[in-house]
């Protein structure tokens, strides 16, 4: 009789570093509640657009 492995992975990590990312975006750019949902796919897009403004 053979023996089955069982392998588990978690990838939770990823998740809660973006949803991490998200808040912190939302906070740091005090986003009104509309551009905060359209922040759930683009917060990179904010913030680049933001740290760019402040170095000129």
């Amino acid at each position: 009789m053979e023996t089955q492995r069982i392998r588990i992975e978690q990838h939770s990590a990823i998740g809660m570093l973006w949803f991490g990312a998200w808040l912190f975006t939302i906070g740091f750019l005090h986003l009104s509640f509309w551009k905060a949902l359209l922040a759930l796919v683009v917060w990179p897009f904010y913030l680049g657009g933001a740290f760019a403004a402040a170095g000129h």
